[in-house]
């Protein structure tokens, strides 16, 4: 495969440079894959789709005209992370996911951020991920946010960015391990070579955390994943995680509240649960707190989290912490808790409840991309620079009905990195969802996570659900260039089966 023809073009390419030669710890990479020929790559592409295939790594797209069921599309040019880099982004990762957790605490017990003045009273009372249901509520080791995918972005200027915060049920972590047990078997040797950090212990690590947070007196807690049922967009990902961790998915008709404890049908009787690790949303959990009307739910669940009897996880009401008006706040949210300056900034937001910040939303649509504060998946967004007028007619009268819902930011130029497109290689859009878990004590960050590519040309939107699709993350354990492992020119790959 011949890079000489490779534009890194304007934007931050992760693989090269502006002058086209790899960044430190691409070297390897770069090498192998310039000496595979065209067919070869080609065929190594087909061979992952189908090891994928056979995976059963597939997502739900609601009221898609051709079927619901889809394969993720999966490109086999990795995003390459050098140690340094990443040791950054751990650092900050690990400090937001504290400071929110100290957040989210606090908004539901005596809200000193709001009385000391660093967030409006009225921003926090109108957001719609405020629950009244959890006021009061203290999950055990006063951990809410137990698993958290944060969103990061690279801008021109190299430099990473925290694109959103998400905190209720983030999905996506079986592509991490499944695109990695392809890619391993894709390239082997440079794999190898490139002294890549491991992802394959994430299961454990999820399922020590769920056990560390049992209820007490319990020394062997009995954890199971709640899941919506086949339907849901993530069905794939919950089923793996059970059988990974070696434990029962279940869905609501599963589970019964029966005196104070919750318990679930076996085929050998009932069996009394400590710990859920739940995969439906705040609203559907229980029936006689939140939505009436729901059936994904158990009927008296809350009443046994607050009596401390079984461990939600995460804690329902963690939404607040992800409304992306909050946001805004969350640099400020970590100098108020933990004394220090955020380590990954905020991309610069403008909020539209603030007159004059609309009056200026609504006089440079044709510059910004416009969110919905509690929309995901890349629905409920506009973007400015490549919407019709019409569009962005349409959306300022939905700011002006609505000022609390939206926010503003600069179009970014995201980070790219070489994709394989129709046999000849070009640069997409990225971006990276690293995973956090938080088990009280300490905070684990899996090296790596979820690279999504806008497989689109010209596309920013990388969601899966907007015709995204994911690249394996390889974060290095150290320099590469030095021999460690092999030299760059000793490694050849076999060609492809």
């Amino acid at each position: 495969m011949d890079f000489a023809s490779y534009e890194p073009g304007a934007f931050y390419d992760e693989m090269f440079d502006a002058n086209g030669a790899p960044r430190p710890g691409c070297e390897l990479l770069a090498r192998t894959m310039a000496g595979l020929p065209e067919a070869d790559l080609a065929r190594r592409q087909r061979s992952a789709e189908r090891a994928l295939l056979h995976m059963g790594i597939t997502f739900n797209v609601y009221g898609h005209e051709h079927g619901t069921e889809k394969i993720l599309p999966f490109d086999l040019v990795p995003r390459v992370v050098p140690a340094k880099e990443w040791a950054t982004i751990e650092r900050g990762l690990i400090q937001r996911t504290r400071a929110l957790n100290l957040f989210v605490d606090d908004m539901y017990h005596s809200r000193r951020i709001v009385a000391d003045g660093v967030i409006p009273l009225e921003l926090v009372l109108s957001a719609t991920s405020l629950l009244p249901g959890c006021q009061g509520l203290d999950p055990p080791q006063g951990v809410w946010c137990h698993v958290t995918g944060t969103d990061l972005v690279r801008d021109a200027d190299g430099l990473y960015y925290v694109l959103e915060d998400n905190l209720r049920c983030p999905s996506g972590v079986s592509y991490v391990l499944h695109n990695r047990e392809v890619m391993k078997r894709t390239f082997p040797q440079v794999f190898q070579a490139s002294r890549v950090r491991p992802v394959d212990g994430y299961p454990s690590e999820l399922l020590r955390v769920l056990k560390g947070v049992r209820p007490t007196g319990v020394a062997t807690p009995t954890v199971v994943v709640l899941t919506p049922g086949p339907y849901n967009s993530a069905y794939s990902e919950h089923s793996f995680l059970a059988q990974q961790m070696g434990v029962e998915l279940v869905e609501a008709r599963d589970l019964a509240v029966r005196d104070g404890f919750v318990w679930m049908r076996t085929t050998r009787g009932m069996a009394r649960v400590d710990v859920i690790y739940r995969r439906i949303d705040d609203a559907f959990l229980d029936p006689d707190v939140f939505r009436p009307d729901s059936m994904l739910g158990v009927r008296g669940l809350m009443s046994v989290v607050r009596a401390g009897r079984v461990a939600l996880a995460n804690a329902p009401g963690t939404g607040i912490a992800d409304d992306k008006v909050i946001y805004t706040y969350v640099p400020a949210i970590i100098r108020y808790y933990l004394g220090e300056d955020a380590i990954l900034p905020n991309v610069p937001t403008f909020l539209c409840s603030e007159d004059k910040q609309r009056r200026h939303v609504l006089d440079n649509l044709d510059k910004l991309v416009v969110k919905a504060a509690n929309e995901s998946g890349g629905y409920g967004m506009l973007i400015g620079p490549q919407a019709s007028s019409s569009e962005r007619a349409a959306f300022a009268e939905r700011i002006q009905k609505s000022p609390r819902n939206y926010i503003a930011q600069p179009l970014l130029g995201l980070s790219r990195v070489p994709t394989l497109v129709q046999d000849a290689i070009e640069g997409r859009h990225v971006d990276l969802r690293p995973y956090i878990l938080h088990g009280g004590d300490d905070i684990f960050v899996l090296p790596g996570g979820l690279t999504r590519v806008a497989l689109q040309k010209g596309s920013y939107v990388v969601n899966s659900s907007q015709g995204g699709g994911t690249k394996d993350t390889w974060v290095l354990a150290g320099d590469t260039s030095n021999g460690s492992g092999a030299s760059i020119g000793s490694v050849r790959e076999a060609p492809a089966c």
